[in-house]
């Protein structure tokens, strides 16, 4: 398998999270929306470095932590892929992360002055959206 085309990371510097994490993030999302699937490569250390234009020590840290949770195999000369394992993420991290997404959204819809309805409205929409066409979604348990 290759890497999906539609994997475009971004960086906000202003979000308060260290960039490997902003990065970790983004991948687990990809992950469980299923845009990436078990045994999809990710771009090389050098190549994510520089689509990003990151240091590619900030990028080795990302891989190694998404190693360290079983999300993704490093296999030496080959690249990083997605594990099967990758598709079964712990309730509890589940909940941590998306405690941290929903803070992240809370404070920059506030900034913009968007009212609280409105906010809830559009995660709303979203998330049936989303739920109508992923499965995946549903409340699992990870033995």
């Amino acid at each position: 398998m290759g890497t999906p085309s539609i994997l475009h990371l971004q960086i906000d510097p202003r979000s308060g999270f260290p960039v490997y994490r902003q990065m970790m993030d983004q991948i687990k999302y990809y992950i469980a929306s299923g845009t990436l699937k078990a045994g999809d490569q990710l771009p090389s250390i050098r190549e994510l470095a520089q689509m990003l234009a990151v240091n590619p020590t900030t990028v080795v840290k990302a891989y190694s932590e998404l190693q360290g949770e079983s999300v993704i195999e490093i296999r030496h000369g080959k690249g990083a892929f997605i594990t099967e394992s990758a598709l079964r993420i712990p309730l509890r991290e589940r909940d941590q992360t998306l405690r941290r997404l929903a803070r992240q959204l809370v404070v920059e819809s506030k900034q913009m002055g968007a009212p609280k309805d409105l906010v809830m409205r559009v995660v709303k929409e979203q998330l049936d959206e989303i739920h109508g066409d992923h499965e995946q979604f549903k409340d699992r348990r990870v033995p």
